[in-house]
């Protein structure tokens, strides 16, 4: 998530990083600035439309979290041709569209290369004041903790792979979350973005591959303050603990464990490795007044979303967490 860190070689050039991502965001003179990102990865579901809309929703995700509107976007695809049928493809290509069309921004094109597996994402360019920005270094301590999205789709993600397709199916092991999971990663941060802009949250971050933990850790550290979170007010897609306990859990939920592990308070094992779970396409974590984020909690829910306040933030001990009941 963008940190205010200007670019030495031009003072209007912010830039930052998330996961591997990289963003930035260029100040302009009329007072807006442009928020640029890209994201992309292999298939974690099988309906290949699906799989488009997911990772176009996922590469707005960061553009959101600034407190902006994409403006229009460029399509990133690498494709094994004599493997797979460019009109899969043109399927993904339509789900990434179906992701647009919602949120309002211009496919502009895109560039494809032959690669030994299917890739797709999308790079993107965003507008905001540059006033509103929303940066995960602004948080206070007293401030609530708002979750916009329930985890798990990490865990989703891993089981997907080591099941049988049968297992999506109505009645199989893994249709009731594999069906709530497909909502929320195709579900927009928009309106958890314009909340949290109502609400005048001071610091914002997408939950994407550090997990829930890795990102307020981030959040918190950049903002000086340590966090309590409540374990019961997290919300989670339906069996993420049977998940666990059946061992799917990917390598980079347990890495994120690994590396959190010394500033984590509280908990069990199953619990911190939920909460570290690697996210595709994630909510939206922000820190507001207390009263105010009763009211984005209330906002949220009415249209649709499983939001929540998951705790606050605390003085002292910088990036340190504290999980409790």
């Amino acid at each position: 998530m963008l940190r205010h860190l200007p670019n030495p070689s031009h003072p209007d050039l912010l830039v930052g990083s998330e996961n591997s991502d990289d963003a930035a965001v260029w100040r302009r003179p009329d007072g807006n600035a442009l928020v640029a990102t890209a994201d992309f990865f292999t298939p974690i579901v099988d309906d290949a439309k699906i799989w488009g809309q997911i990772s176009a929703t996922n590469a707005a995700s960061d553009v959101y979290a600034m407190g902006a509107e994409p403006l229009f976007s460029l399509n990133l695809v690498a494709w094994p041709k004599d493997e797979l049928s460019l009109e899969i493809l043109s399927q993904v290509l339509t789900g990434g569209q179906v992701a647009a069309d919602e949120g309002n921004w211009v496919v502009a094109g895109g560039h494809t290369v032959d690669g030994p597996e299917p890739m797709y994402g999308m790079s993107m360019v965003g507008e905001v004041n540059a006033d509103a920005l929303l940066t995960n270094g602004g948080g206070s301590s007293g401030q609530a903790l708002v979750l916009t999205k329930p985890i798990g789709t990490g865990l989703l993600a891993t089981a997907l792979k080591r099941s049988e397709p049968e297992a999506i199916s109505a009645g199989g092991a893994l249709n009731e979350i594999y069906l709530a999971g497909i909502q929320e990663m195709t579900r927009l941060n928009s309106s958890a973005a314009k909340t949290a802009l109502r609400v005048n949250a001071s610091a914002a971050t997408d939950i994407t591959g550090f997990g829930l933990l890795g990102h307020l850790h981030e959040m918190a550290l950049a903002s000086g303050v340590s966090a309590s979170i409540d374990i019961e007010a997290v919300p989670l897609l339906p069996g993420v603990v049977d998940l666990v306990e059946n061992g799917f859990v990917a390598g980079g939920t347990e890495r994120n464990l690994d590396f959190l592990q010394p500033i984590l308070v509280g908990g069990s094992t199953t619990e911190r490795l939920i909460f570290c779970d690697a996210q595709t396409s994630g909510g939206l974590l922000f820190s507001c007044d207390s009263v105010a984020a009763l009211d984005a909690v209330n906002e949220l829910n009415e249209t649709g979303h499983f939001a929540a306040v998951i705790g606050h933030l605390e003085p002292q001990n910088p990036g340190h967490i504290t999980l409790s009941r």
